[in-house]
């Protein structure tokens, strides 16, 4: 969507404070021991009292209120009560929800309890080159350049990214346009950012695969060859400087 008024922006930064606070407080909640659907159950009660609605069980009737990603699982994990988390697990969260007819996403990836498997430097890199993303991304912009600028970041890192997940505009719906922003140079998106838009960026930094694939049960993407991804995002508004973080509430870069 394109901001028009004072009321759109006002919108967007209700929803996108709900997303980003319900995200940090699981984050916080979460220790080993609990399943990700009791982790799940907590971000719930807090979007309810928040007044905000689940975007992916509302969109897509997702069976989950977020998604709750761990480990070898990339994207759209479903919480279940027979996934107990683990000291040292990668536990990525993704929320994303609807109030007042405005639409955020948001998610971050973080080692659980101690760094015993050694994913810090992944969660650090996935971290830090969103946030270089974002300090380029002005109107006029090419998207395919920012997916270059990430590319490269995660090459330099040692990682390399995942290439069949994508950021997306977003503000009215769930996912608008432009419908992919990807985390590499695509020499055929010829789309630049424009200026009062609203987008989704995230990151999907890898160990080696460039490629997830989806479960038998219709929502869970993993790699095949056991890589381990990181994934950060915030939903923004772009200007003729650097963009307004809307959803900087979930202080995924502290």
């Amino acid at each position: 969507m394109s901001i028009t008024s004072q009321a759109d922006l006002a919108g967007l930064q209700l929803v996108s404070e709900a997303v980003g606070t319900t995200l940090k407080q699981m984050r916080e909640y979460a220790q080993p021991g609990m399943t990700t659907k009791e982790l799940d159950e907590y971000g719930g009660r807090i979007l309810a009292a928040l007044g905000a609605k689940s975007a992916p069980r509302l969109t897509y009737g997702f069976p989950g209120w977020t998604c709750i990603s761990v480990n070898n699982e990339v994207a759209h994990g479903i919480p279940s009560a027979r996934k107990v988390l683990q000291n040292g697990d990668l536990v990525n969260i993704d929320v994303s929800a609807e109030l007042g007819g405005y639409w955020a996403d948001n998610g971050g990836s973080f080692v659980l309890g101690s760094d015993i498997h050694q994913h810090q430097p992944l969660v650090d890199a996935s971290r830090q080159i969103l946030r270089t993303a974002l300090s380029r991304i002005r109107g006029g912009v090419r998207i395919a350049d920012i997916g270059g600028l990430i590319e490269g970041e995660a090459r330099k890192a040692g990682f390399r990214v995942i290439k069949n997940l994508v950021g997306h505009g977003i503000g009215r719906s769930l996912h608008e346009e432009p419908k992919e922003i990807p985390c590499y140079y695509d020499r055929y998106n010829l789309k630049r950012f424009k200026k009062n838009s609203v987008v989704a960026v995230e990151t999907f930094i890898s160990t080696r695969a460039s490629l997830a694939h989806q479960l038998s049960d219709g929502w869970t993407l993993v790699t095949k060859d056991g890589s381990f991804v990181a994934q950060h995002e915030h939903t923004i508004v772009i200007t003729d400087d650097k963009p307004i973080i809307l959803t900087e509430a979930n202080h995924i870069w502290e």
